[in-house]
């Protein structure tokens, strides 16, 4: 399929997991990609590989991001996708009773902070194209609750789900959709990292998927892939959730 051929698609957090897949996924359908994180030699590797650009980027940093973005347009003439991706999951941030202001506020400022960033100075550059497609990655979380806590994590995914809510109505008459893709455990390897120091904890999470399994980034880049193209041209301000029917279940299968 070659849904995106002739578009130009800013990806944060393009360096690995949902990102690096997503970026593979754009390219293969006909976009110019152009990959931004703090990875240079990952999204340089990147670039290369997908005939693209790269742009090292701190998106917590706005006068960065709003360069990022006029740089894109400057060399690439729009910005039709913004697929922002970046985001943490320390293992500092745990439990409201354990996690400290410090490790809240750095998950915030990466999951939540960048992603108002990137809407904010991506915006009027589809406005003044007339149309665009932002992808925000929220999560699963920002629906459900869980008694495996990463308080800051679910708080941040949380505010971008009701965030990509209100972009996709107040920008819906000026052909700009904006989504709010929710994941489910994605085999990624900021997952992988967090489940090795706490098997129990994996254990626990994986029951409760209808599946039984954890989605394969190419999967969940695939889901981005449909919102972001003209396939999609009805849905904006939705939680898309790509979870393997966690959200949905009650009791899993034996």
């Amino acid at each position: 399929m070659n849904r995106l051929e002739g578009r130009v698609a800013v990806i944060t957090g393009a360096a690995s997991g949902i990102g690096l897949a997503t970026a593979r996924r754009f390219a293969e359908e006909g976009a110019l990609v152009v990959g931004v994180d703090l990875n240079t030699e990952a999204i340089e590797t990147l670039a290369k590989e997908v005939d693209g650009d790269a742009i090292t980027c701190d998106v917590t940093d706005e006068a960065a991001v709003e360069a990022m973005f006029q740089r894109v347009v400057d060399t690439h003439g729009s910005v039709d996708i913004a697929f922002n991706n970046a985001g943490i999951s320390p293992p500092e941030d745990d439990s409201i009773l354990e996690t400290g202001i410090e490790a809240w506020e750095t998950v915030q400022r990466v999951n939540l902070t960048s992603v108002y960033l990137c809407c904010k100075h991506v915006l009027p550059h589809m406005r003044r194209q007339g149309k665009g497609s932002i992808v925000n990655t929220a999560s699963f979380v920002a629906v459900m609750g869980a008694a495996t806590s990463q308080i800051s994590y679910s708080a941040s995914k949380g505010g971008v789900l009701a965030m990509s809510r209100e972009l996709g109505v107040q920008f819906a008459r000026e052909g700009i959709r904006v989504n709010a893709l929710c994941p489910g455990p994605v085999n990624t390897p900021l997952l992988r990292e967090l489940f090795a120091a706490d098997p129990e904890r994996a254990e626990r999470r994986l029951v409760h998927v209808p599946m039984g399994r954890f989605a394969e980034a190419e999967e969940i880049a695939a889901a981005t892939a449909f919102l972001a193209s003209d396939d999609a041209s009805f849905i904006t301000a939705s939680t898309f959730l790509v979870d393997g029917g966690i959200s949905g279940a009650y009791v899993t299968p034996i």
